[in-house]
């Protein structure tokens, strides 16, 4: 695995503190990165333009079982953290238990949260809301990829 890069929350809210001292801004995403596709890489892409470093938030095992059901995730949890963080625009990656990131974003406090385009501010979790909220962060919605998702790559695996 890329060490240094895949750290404990209360590690990467130190390197928001070094880089907020800096004058440097802090974007972080979240999700269960199942299968790594180009909607993930394109959308990783954008977030990480928004500021001057990206930290992705990586379901646990545990969490995406509790969110997409027994057959998932199909790739282990320190796989993919180890995929997302070979990546050029991913700068730090941390695995969390909770289903949804509200301890996370509370412990790290970006400066920016960037989520994909299918969700709005409106429909994000009320307590990740809330975490944002006291941390002054900056919510963007970027667009999805049409035609990218995990969930279709395994519709279409299913039907061969």
């Amino acid at each position: 695995m890329h060490e240094g890069r895949v750290l404990e929350a209360a590690d990467l809210a130190q390197e928001r503190d070094a880089m907020d001292a800096a004058g440097r801004r802090l974007v972080f995403t979240n999700g269960c990165f199942d299968l790594l596709h180009a909607g993930h890489v394109r959308y990783l892409r954008e977030a990480r333009a928004l500021g001057d470093a990206l930290a992705v938030g990586l379901n646990s095992d545990r969490s995406v079982r509790e969110l997409k059901g027994p057959g998932r995730p199909l790739n282990p949890q320190d796989d993919r953290a180890e995929v997302l963080s070979a990546l050029g625009c991913v700068d730090y990656v941390v695995v969390f238990d909770d289903k949804r990131a509200t301890s996370v974003l509370r412990a790290v406090r970006p400066h920016i949260y960037a989520k994909g385009g299918d969700y709005t501010p409106e429909s994000l979790d009320a307590e990740e809301q809330a975490a944002l909220h006291d941390a002054g962060a900056e919510i963007r919605i970027l667009p999805l990829v049409p035609g990218r998702s995990t969930t279709a790559l395994l519709e279409r695996m299913h039907e061969r």
